[in-house]
């Protein structure tokens, strides 16, 4: 138990300096670019293990609770899959962005939900059933949804059938994740101690392998990344708050309570961008790659802020409520 404790400590530690390990490796990579740029080769791979995490941390209960609760999932499901694709190809056309960076953003806002939504549900006190469930959902059903989308959006621009996107998208994404949630159910009933060691390190190397994918990605593009205008990082942050913003408002319209109009904020405004880099490498140039391997940074900035307003939220509530109590 003590190694498990061990364990333990030095993922949360990686997990916690997630930001502080991307912005490490993107300078490394933007300055010693061939010492990362190989890893390119090994996107895919990567994000399987990101999503075999995914599936670890998933239970049946959390199926469960979609039949339990099926308007709010619904809600915050619809308000992903619609929302995040058509603001993101109106920020193409509104921002006239070049073909390859808006396909970036195109396959940015098609992504489904992103783990880091529940760590910041968490994080801002928001409802995180609710939070796992929306992920869940919008990833399984991304195959079919996301090459949708992107033939939608940007069909004439590109070679890819709906056929090819459904298949790398289930073969990264759905079979990881449902190979995860077996391994958990099989761990739980027949060995509790391994499935609590995965548990505890399975985060951290979901971590690493975001960062390698971000090291892969800015050093394939360093070139791309110097003549990059402000504008397509300024792109990716309306992109982010036009999430954040209309999943929280979607909620509040709806009459939910304000910790699942919390959760459907950060699953509306926090795609899969690793995703979104995997098919982007896989289909198209490292330029697509450019705007969803930006997000993977800033989301990972703002979302902690969000999330601290959130929670600030309530601890100034609780101290008006002591304080009328006191007088």
């Amino acid at each position: 138990m003590a190694l498990l404790d061990k364990a333990k400590k030095v993922s949360e530690l990686i997990s916690k300096l997630f930001v502080l390990w991307v912005v490490v490796v993107a300078v490394l990579a933007f300055v010693r670019p061939n010492n990362f740029a190989w890893i390119g080769e090994y996107v895919s791979p990567l994000l399987a293990v990101v999503m075999l995490g995914m599936g670890l941390t998933l239970t049946l209960e959390d199926f469960v609770r979609i039949v339990e609760r099926p308007r709010d999932v619904v809600l915050g499901a619809v308000a992903q899959w619609v929302i995040m694709p058509v603001s993101a190809y109106a920020l193409v056309v509104g921002l006239s962005l070049p073909e390859e960076i808006g396909i970036g953003l195109v396959l940015l806002g098609a992504a489904p939900g992103g783990t880091a939504s529940n760590v910041y549900t968490y994080l801002g006190k928001g409802d995180v059933a609710l939070s796992v469930t929306v992920t869940s959902l919008t990833t399984l059903v991304a195959p079919v949804l996301m090459p949708v989308w992107v033939i939608v959006f940007v069909g004439e621009q590109i070679q890819v059938t709906f056929a090819q996107m459904f298949q790398e998208i289930f073969l990264i994404v759905v079979i990881p994740v449902l190979l995860g949630l077996v391994l958990r159910y099989a761990l739980d009933r027949h060995a509790p101690t391994v499935s609590a060691a995965g548990l505890t390190v399975f985060p951290a190397i979901s971590v690493l392998a975001i960062v390698a994918i971000v090291g892969a990605v800015v050093g394939a593009n360093v070139e791309n990344l110097l003549t990059a205008s402000a504008l397509v990082i300024v792109a990716v942050l309306i992109h982010h708050a036009i999430g954040l913003s209309a999943g929280y408002g979607t909620g509040i319209a709806t009459n939910m309570a304000e910790d699942r109009a919390r959760a459907l904020s950060f699953e509306v405004g926090m795609q899969n961008s690793a995703l979104a880099v995997a098919l982007a490498t896989a289909f198209f140039t490292p330029l697509a790659a450019l705007v969803p391997a930006l997000a993977v940074v800033l989301h990972q900035i703002v979302g902690p802020i969000v999330a601290t307003y959130f929670a600030s939220q309530d601890e100034e509530a609780l101290y008006e409520t002591t304080a009328q109590t006191e007088t």
